[in-house]
């Protein structure tokens, strides 16, 4: 699906002009990349969701239509109020289509574990995304892992990974993605253990023993 933005260089500046940009359903951005100089710009909210419902999210490739030119072109970086969840500002970047680039793609899990399933053990999702590079008609929207035969205490880390020819994992090889691990239980004293914390009683005195005390006490000395 080819997406045209179509926008228009920013002419005010400063945060009220921002404000009433946002109020009017627009936000302000900047565009920048390899021979051009930063451009602030003007986009539709509508467009920047629209971008973000695509399968491939932030590594959607898009056209942005300045006035009579048009770029190549991808989200950077977004601002969002963190009260209000409101898009204060979005970094575009130019992408040059016959240039690698780098970008987070994300890990999608296939199968369910041997340790799960027969084990009673459970997954850790430790990491979700990875860092590849590749042409940018070449970017994956996810990348699929086989999980299905991991054991309890088995994991499957980067350097296992299946990728598509012209895509290269940058992420450490040895970073763990996905973990079986085992519940973990609370240890059970051993018979006649006493609980951690727990003091044992003084056993009662017998009464001869308590009665022979007592008159030594009372003896008068000598």
């Amino acid at each position: 699906m080819n997406i045209v933005v179509k926008t228009e260089k920013r002419q005010g500046f400063g945060t009220n002009a921002s404000r009433r940009l946002r109020a009017q359903g627009f936000v302000p951005a900047v565009l920048y990349g390899e021979s051009m100089e930063t451009m602030p710009l003007v986009l539709a909210k509508k467009d920047v969701v629209e971008i973000l419902r695509q399968e491939s999210g932030e590594n959607t490739i898009f056209k942005v239509a300045v006035e009579a030119d048009a770029y190549d072109a991808m989200i950077k970086e977004m601002q969002v109020d963190p009260a209000t969840d409101e898009l204060l500002h979005v970094d575009l970047i130019r992408i040059n289509m016959d240039k690698p680039i780098r970008v987070t793609v994300p890990v999608v899990h296939a199968g369910e574990p041997f340790g799960v399933k027969n084990e009673g053990g459970f997954i850790d999702f430790v990491t979700r995304e990875v860092e590849v590079e590749c042409l940018p008609r070449d970017i994956p929207e996810s990348l699929t892992i086989d999980i299905s035969e991991l054991h309890v205490n088995q994991s499957f880390k980067a350097q296992g990974m299946t990728v598509p020819a012209g895509v290269k994992v940058l992420t450490d090889p040895a970073t763990v993605l996905v973990l079986i691990s085992m519940p973990h239980k609370e240890e059970e004293p051993f018979p006649g253990e006493k609980p951690e914390g727990e003091v044992a009683a003084e056993e009662p005195k017998e009464p001869e023993v308590i009665k022979k005390e007592r008159a030594e006490k009372e003896e008068p000395e000598k």
